[in-house]
């Protein structure tokens, strides 16, 4: 992540599977300010990890994203986000299953509704069959709660771990390869 510009920044929460995978591969774009892993969508305040993985709640496993708009607008923040995870899955990524792997996008204001809605088209385009990604907001009523403290920075700390060896890193090559120009350096 970068150093801090005179922009204001803009926020998006975005869910693509395991949030391990989404903060690792965007903690890496140069004009994102931070990543925070988290639950939104569901219907229980403040909902625990274990809560939200037993299906119950209704969360989605998100990342809430501050980026700077100027450097990187919220459309190529978009085309990020559905080249690193499968949005034609219904609740599912990989071997996650369980609507908390659903792929998400809630969305902050109007503007990043129809910015959803354009990318999800450039998507299906790209992926040749139909993107289930849940478009949801704009958001008020749905609010971000972060995850707990274990799950900050998890592939950066636990990389060595068989799933982020396995899942997570090879998601991160992808973007890295996909994306290198937006890269911090």
């Amino acid at each position: 992540m970068s150093a801090p510009s005179d922009h204001p920044l803009e926020t998006a929460i975005l869910g693509g599977g395991c949030f391990w995978c989404l903060e690792a591969v965007f903690q890496e774009l140069a004009a994102v300010r931070s990543v925070t892993s988290g639950y939104c969508g569901g219907n229980v305040a403040a909902p625990s990890y274990e809560a939200v993985c037993g299906g119950g709640t209704g969360h989605a496993e998100v990342v809430k994203i501050a980026f700077d708009p100027a450097a990187l607008p919220f459309a190529t923040l978009l085309d990020v986000f559905f080249a690193i995870h499968d949005p034609t899955t219904l609740n599912r990524q990989g071997n996650d299953v369980g609507t908390q792997y659903r792929s998400a996008i809630f969305c902050q204001s109007e503007a990043q509704r129809d910015a959803a809605l354009a990318a999800a088209a450039r998507a299906e385009a790209h992926w040749g069959r139909p993107v289930v990604t849940e478009i949801v907001g704009p958001v008020p009523a749905h609010p971000f709660w972060p995850a707990e403290d274990y799950h900050r920075d998890y592939f950066r700390l636990h990389g060595h771990q068989p799933y982020c060896a396995f899942v997570v890193a090879p998601k991160v090559v992808k973007a890295r390869q996909a994306f290198a120009y937006l890269l911090a350096r």
